[in-house]
């Protein structure tokens, strides 16, 4: 009788499955740990980390280009098109402006550059593109070379070229039509087959990423300090505001337009926000974001395959909110004072900055460039802020990916989609 109850016991424990939210959150703690108590040894596992999010840079570009074409194709005519997209912007815009106002608000009644040692400041380093004009940004969205543009990983000029190339496989003859269509689709379904071994890989690999990011800043207490004194309000307000953004307006938001749980489909996410958070980039969570809300949450493939990856490049809620109370911040630290149609052009910029913004890490850094310059503000204010960038990054690109997710399930919904939730 013992020896048949110890055999069910060993049959369950080999039916027993962790989920993969589960073993990543294991390997972020145990990635934590490592790092606090090993800092001299973080080169050993720095491999795991760089092997992961190559993987995951390398499905990136071919899986966001044919789940683009194959989003817009499936959604048909052009008017259908330009409903969906219609419905899509329309919730990145005011969900994005929301997160802005919030972030002046609390900058302007907190005033924490009023309190920030100038002797603090780091020296600004690679920083790229800070002579770019909004207008360069704009401009760049149409490439001169798309293969060129893939190949590093120019996201808006992939995704524009990806609209074009679908909406006119569309408008093409049938025989066309068909091939294409059946091209794209096979490319798509191979992608996320080689995505899924990646991300089989993601607990090591997170393990390796942030037992790396943490062992890199233990023991410097110059980082502590800053962090805790003079930038501590600062901090305080970005994380508080992209808190506020992620579980109070975007879920309202969401329960008032679908009637849905918000934090049912949260957990359902998981993954993709917990891959999002440790990595600090949304551009690393895509791929499992795609998957997810298609299989779990029931979004069809047309408005996963066309909301997500718009939205991982031009919907950037914390990054937007970062910006702008990054703006106000450093021109209180230099005692400039702003008009209130200075700030609106803070917020505007910030809007419109955002949207050019790669979903890769510390990318907001390089937008924050285009934001001073258009208010006249020294780019020499971002060293005031640099040591406390990691954290911050891994706070607002987790709500950045979370604005793109309730964004697809909002327009799935209002297409009279049935849901799983």
């Amino acid at each position: 009788m013992q020896w048949l109850r110890k055999m069910k016991l060993l049959a369950s424990l080999r039916k027993f499955k962790l989920a993969l939210h589960w073993q990543i959150l294991i390997g972020i703690l145990l990635g934590i740990l490592f790092g606090i108590l090993f800092p001299g040894y973080i080169h050993y596992t720095k491999w795991a980390g760089d092997l992961f999010l190559r993987g995951l840079k390398m499905v990136v570009i071919p899986l966001v280009f044919s789940a683009l074409v194959m989003g817009i194709c499936s959604v048909g005519k052009a008017a259908d098109l330009g409903r969906i997209a219609g419905k899509t912007f329309a919730w990145y815009i005011f969900t994005t402006l929301v997160a802005c106002v919030l972030g002046l608000l609390f900058v302007n009644f907190l005033k924490p550059g009023e309190k920030v040692d100038l002797q603090l400041q780091e020296t600004v380093t690679e920083i790229a593109a800070t002579d770019n004009s909004f207008i360069d940004q704009i401009v760049a969205i149409v490439p001169d070379n798309i293969v060129k543009a893939m190949a590093e990983g120019q996201m808006l000029p992939v995704i524009f070229f990806a609209i074009l190339f679908g909406f006119f496989i569309n408008v093409s003859t049938e025989k066309t039509q068909q091939l294409l269509t059946d091209v794209f689709n096979g490319i798509y379904e191979v992608m996320i087959s080689v995505t899924f071994l990646v991300i089989r890989f993601a607990p090591v690999g997170l393990f390796g990423v942030v037992s790396n990011m943490v062992g890199a800043q233990a023991g410097d207490p110059k980082a502590l300090g800053i962090m805790f004194g003079s930038l501590g309000i600062y901090s305080a307000i970005i994380a508080g505001g992209c808190i506020i953004q992620g579980l109070l307006i975007l879920p309202g938001l969401f329960k008032v337009l679908t009637r849905k749980n918000p934090f049912v489909f949260m957990r359902m996410m998981g993954t993709a926000l917990l891959t999002g958070f440790t990595t600090a980039s949304s551009a690393a969570s895509l791929p499992i974001s795609l998957r997810d809300i298609q299989e779990k949450a029931g979004v069809s493939r047309k408005i996963a395959g066309f909301c997500l990856p718009l939205g991982n490049t031009v919907n950037m809620n914390g990054t937007a909110l970062f910006e702008c109370v990054t703006a106000i911040f450093i021109a209180q630290a230099y005692g400039i004072e702003l008009t209130l149609v200075q700030q609106i052009i803070v917020i505007l910029t910030s809007l419109l900055a955002a949207i050019g913004a790669a979903g890769i890490p510390l990318a907001g850094l390089v937008m924050l460039a285009v934001v001073l310059n258009a208010v006249g503000l020294p780019l020499e204010g971002i060293g005031l802020i640099l040591v406390v960038q990691q954290p911050l990054d891994m706070i607002r690109t987790s709500v950045n990916i979370w604005g793109d997710m309730t964004g697809a399930v909002v327009v799935a919904h209002s297409e009279g989609e049935k849901l799983k939730f």
